[in-house]
């Protein structure tokens, strides 16, 4: 057997080595598309085998561009994106992904301004952040075979991987917080169209129909409803028709000020004559006073998670949709006393 070592390696031996071409070989050490993970694996093993010199590899994963939701409940959660952006970019560069940043209306995310995105920073991959894209967007992302990840997002019909909060179990314990601290009558403000927050909705729901003699309202605030004005406004108009509430769950923490601030007005006591508890353990939970307590979501891990996520579908574009839910944890505050009997 001829001794490789004593002689100028040559491609020719690592294709004869592991019995593929010549051509074959040539593309997988110029890094190019289209040959197979399993044979682009055992090329460069024997290549390292033999000593065939290897450039490292450039920066080869695809691009991805990240829309996010610029409407106006996005703007009052700015902080809450700013932790999932946080998320994105760092993991993207610890993978070498090609990165990229965009606002975007939710209605104006039509298939055309979409590919005008993706085309103008060169992303194969697309984040939609805050965003349920709409039928005609979702048929073009599929016909194009657009690999996506929807972020703090999911899809009923499972065609595209998502990733969010627990939003259902997150707001089931959120509830159950409550009844047990002893409360029956519970409201729950809520205000958005998404996906997401009907799942809190539900949790919230199903909390009040686990407990004998609970009695849940949901108070839905307008389309856009995301501020502690129009959660106060709300607030006292319940109050006022029915007093006998005595808590209330809230799917964001700046509707939990809102109603903190109506039930003080209405001359109660936070939390001993009316319970609170909020949703994502934003930094108004903390400076409210009393401080709220809240269900909290870890941000930067979703945005770190969706890199994940993206990197594995633009190298499996044909495995099975899946969506990834992360736990969310209570924290204390002085908007729900300890525990008490009914």
């Amino acid at each position: 057997m001829t001794d490789i070592s004593s002689k100028r390696l040559r491609q020719a031996d690592i294709a004869t080595r592991a019995g593929v071409s010549v051509s074959t070989v040539s593309r997988v050490l110029a890094n190019e598309p289209g040959i197979s993970d399993d044979v682009r694996r055992q090329i460069l093993q024997v290549a390292s085998e033999i000593g065939y010199p290897i450039k490292a590899p450039p920066a080869t994963s695809p691009g991805a561009l990240a829309l996010i939701a610029s409407h106006g409940v996005t703007g009052g959660l700015s902080v809450f994106y700013e932790g999932i952006v946080e998320g994105l970019r760092s993991e993207a560069a610890k993978l070498g992904m090609p990165f990229d940043i965009r606002l975007a209306r939710e209605a104006k995310a039509t298939p055309e301004a979409v590919r005008e995105h993706l085309g103008s920073v060169e992303a194969e991959g697309l984040f939609l952040v805050g965003i349920d894209p709409a039928d005609a967007l979702c048929k073009w992302l599929e016909e194009s075979r657009t690999p996506v990840i929807l972020v703090n997002g999911t899809d009923p019909q499972m065609r595209f991987d998502g990733i969010s909060p627990a939003n259902f179990h997150g707001a089931y314990a959120a509830t159950r917080r409550l009844l047990e601290a002893g409360h029956r009558r519970i409201l729950h403000l809520t205000g958005s169209h998404r996906h997401t927050i009907r799942e809190r909705v539900r949790g919230f729901e199903a909390a009040i129909a686990s407990a004998d003699g609970g009695e849940g309202r949901v108070i839905r605030l307008p389309f856009e409803g995301n501020s502690s004005v129009e959660a106060h406004a709300a607030t006292l108009a319940a109050l006022a028709e029915d007093g006998g509430f005595t808590a209330a769950f809230c799917m964001n923490d700046f509707l939990a000020v809102g109603v903190l601030e109506a039930v003080t007005e209405l001359g109660r006591r936070v939390p001993e004559d009316f319970a609170i508890v909020g949703f994502d353990d934003l930094p108004c939970a903390e400076m409210a006073n009393p401080r709220l307590a809240t269900m909290r979501v870890n941000r930067v891990a979703l945005g770190r998670d969706a890199i994940s996520m993206m990197h594995f579908r633009l190298h499996h574009r044909d495995r099975p949709a899946r969506h990834v839910s992360h736990a969310v944890f209570p924290v204390a505050g002085g908007s729900l006393e300890a525990r008490r009997h009914p």
